[in-house]
């Protein structure tokens, strides 16, 4: 039986990277699925890979930090599927770096809009409609950096990230006895296309210091970080809520 049978979910920042890897994953045990990025041709591509499978998607492309954009990915969810059980709101950046007294305000706010204001629009639209099926799951996409690891240079990004916990928690707590769980997934070092081992002036030493940070020695395949958000989607965690879910290859603890 598949984990996500007759569930219908919403993966943002499905462009590429853990957002990509989850979408198929979550097609392939049974999800209906709308799918949210900024390129509309990457997302029709992943529409028709999925397709090909034998699942079923749609996407719409847009801009996460636009509360019309959120609540147009839910309408599309019950339009096209009859509700929302599952959101992995997961699109974010990187955003600006360099120390705080030389980071420009709109660049801090744009990284903070980004990363946090968008998952609280996101939240905002789908819990209605989560309350209406009689319970759901919403996971979001936080980080090591700014909980359990403070990195030089990026305030803004840690502070957007550890904003997430705060408001998964209080999304536990609110949600709990309405049947919705809230939990965020903190990866560790992923080997994605917007990960800076893959930037165009990466080198192999940058890899491997990366790589080094983690206890496993290696960094992570999206794929990896995606089973980690199918078991807080499907009800194998229907027990857990308001949790940091570590999925980093202990890079928190190492020390090594």
């Amino acid at each position: 039986m598949t984990l996500l049978a007759n569930k219908v979910a919403i993966v943002t920042g499905a462009s590429s990277g853990i957002g990509h890897a989850t979408a198929k994953l979550f097609a392939r045990e049974g999800a209906r699925l709308v799918l949210a990025g900024r390129r509309q041709a990457a997302l029709d591509g992943l529409v028709r890979e999925i397709e090909a499978e034998g699942g079923q998607a749609v996407a719409l492309a847009g801009d996460v930090k636009d509360e019309e954009h959120a609540r147009a990915l839910v309408e599309r969810a019950v339009d096209l599927f009859g509700g929302l059980d599952v959101a992995f709101n997961n699109a974010g950046g990187t955003g600006a770096m360099g120390p705080v007294p030389e980071m420009p305000f709109a660049e801090w706010r744009d990284t903070l809009d980004t990363n946090l204001t968008s998952a609280f629009l996101g939240a905002k639209y789908q819990i209605p409609a989560m309350i209406q099926r009689g319970g759901g799951s919403l996971i979001f996409t936080s980080s090591f950096v700014g909980y359990s690891v403070g990195m030089p240079g990026m305030a803004a990004y840690a502070a957007s990230k550890a904003g997430l916990i705060g408001l998964t928690k209080v999304l536990a707590a609110e949600l709990g006895p309405k049947g919705i769980r809230a939990n965020a997934i903190l990866p560790g070092g992923t080997d994605t296309p917007a990960s800076i081992t893959n930037a165009a002036d990466a080198t192999p030493d940058v890899l491997a210091f990366v790589e080094a940070l983690h206890a496993l020695k290696r960094m992570a395949r999206p794929e990896e970080i995606a089973q980690s958000v199918l078991h807080l989607a499907s009800d194998a965690s229907s027990f857990v809520t308001g949790t940091a879910f570590l999925v980093d290859g202990g890079v928190s603890i190492n020390r090594t």
